[in-house]
């Protein structure tokens, strides 16, 4: 059996929060320091500010990751994934533990990582090649392909300092996976390139890790993950909290946002909802039919009720937005403690196979929010032996499609 490309025994990273270096002008002062920081860390040890102000911010992480996998790292903000990166690619060191690395590794963690600002985007493609161990013919060889992908012709000769983000992390990222490095590292730095740089990014990754290399990908777009990744693990507070198929591990990874956050009910107490449900029909190889029904109370009367409608799918992309006002649809009066039936009808785009929720947002000029509630179930598009193309699992519909609301009370 191949040794692991990437293990990872008993981490630990520590941070002391709010402490300044400690400057020294002189040789008496660093000695003195010195001779004094055994019996300073001694104090501390009753609860002193130091030790009080200790952050853990990986704990005793453990895993590891064989040849030719896609390993996805998810978890909120502050949860180590950044932290566990610089580790792994050498940029900090461990407070603990122990990391074994085998073959060259390419790091895209943050924007402007591996480049010297002053140099080109020429030369710091030799040199990012150089660094990684590669020749000069070999380099030579690619950068044509790297500069195509970068999408950055007339500014190759230009100083980097002067790129924009956009420009800068196309570059970067055209070197770290072309120049062919065993083990491909890759942070939420993406976001910051448009839509269509994304999907190239995605693209030449499964590139990448098809070609037998190692791709560590840190995203909150749980969309990218399971498209790529074979394998995930979840960081929570330093820690792994669920490792192993990437479906099985998003899936906590939701629950556990769900569960923390909880649904997001923003209300004056004007309005309640009963019930909400939603079905969808294939009306033809490319589009749904989807009817959706909510059902709500009114505890007082509103002269101008306006109810706006959004479809998310299960990370939270929005895939339309109702606004019946845009539409020429007049605000509603409810009287108190009635029923308020409203009922969307929408021919749209077919949908990739995933459970979809809806978004309400209830307002009026006098009252103005009533409701704001959100991740309510409605339906799931289940998968199709013969899925169109565009039922791909990482295919999304944004459209403002055409659509039928009607509003209107029980007594």
């Amino acid at each position: 059996m191949s040794k692991p490309a990437i293990q990872v025994e008993g981490l630990w990273k520590e941070y002391v929060v709010g402490s300044a270096q400690q400057s020294h002008s002189t040789f008496y002062d660093l000695l003195s320091h010195s001779i004094k920081a055994p019996f300073n860390r001694l104090r501390n040890l009753g609860g002193a500010s130091e030790v009080a102000n200790q952050f853990w911010a990986l704990r005793d992480v453990n895993f590891e990751v064989q040849p030719g996998e896609v390993l996805g790292i998810i978890g909120r903000n502050g949860a180590g994934k950044s932290t566990l990166l610089k580790i792994l690619s050498r940029i900090t060191s461990p407070t603990r533990g122990r990391v074994t690395v085998q073959g060259r590794m390419a790091s895209l963690l943050e924007v402007g990582t591996g480049f010297h600002p002053e140099l080109s985007g020429r030369e710091n493609i030799y040199l990012n090649g150089s660094l990684l161990g590669m020749m000069r013919a070999d380099i030579k060889s690619k950068f044509d392909s790297i500069v195509e992908f970068a999408e950055i012709e007339k500014f190759i000769d230009t100083p980097v300092k002067r790129y924009s983000s956009g420009m800068y992390v196309r570059l970067a990222f055209a070197v770290a996976s072309h120049l062919e490095p065993e083990i491909l590292v890759v942070d939420e730095v993406l976001a910051v390139g448009d839509i269509e740089f994304q999907k190239k990014c995605l693209g030449k990754m499964q590139d990448v890790s098809g070609s037998g290399r190692t791709v560590l990908f840190v995203s909150h777009n749980m969309n990218a993950v399971e498209i790529l990744c074979t394998k995930a693990l979840m960081l929570d507070k330093g820690s792994i909290l669920h490792s192993g198929p990437t479906d099985v591990v998003v899936g906590r990874y939701l629950e556990n946002v769900e569960a923390n956050a909880g649904v997001i009910e923003k209300t004056s107490g004007v309005l309640r909802i009963i019930s909400a449900r939603g079905e969808c029909n294939q009306s033809s190889p490319n589009m749904l039919d989807v009817f959706i029904s909510i059902t709500m109370d009114a505890s007082r009367e509103v002269d101008d009720l306006i109810i706006d409608f959004g479809l998310e799918n299960k990370v939270g992309t929005r895939i339309m937005q109702i606004v019946p006002q845009a539409r020429g649809v007049q605000p509603y009066a409810v009287r108190k403690n009635s029923k308020i039936n409203y009922e969307i009808r929408v021919s749209m785009t077919m949908l990739a196979p995933g459970d979809y929720f809806g978004t309400v947002f209830a307002h009026s000029r006098t009252n103005g929010s009533v409701l704001h509630q959100s991740n309510i179930p409605l339906f799931r598009v289940a998968s199709l032996d013969s899925a169109p193309e565009c039922m791909s699992a990482g295919f999304t519909a944004v459209s403002i499609p055409n659509y039928e609301v009607r509003i209107f009370s029980e007594e």
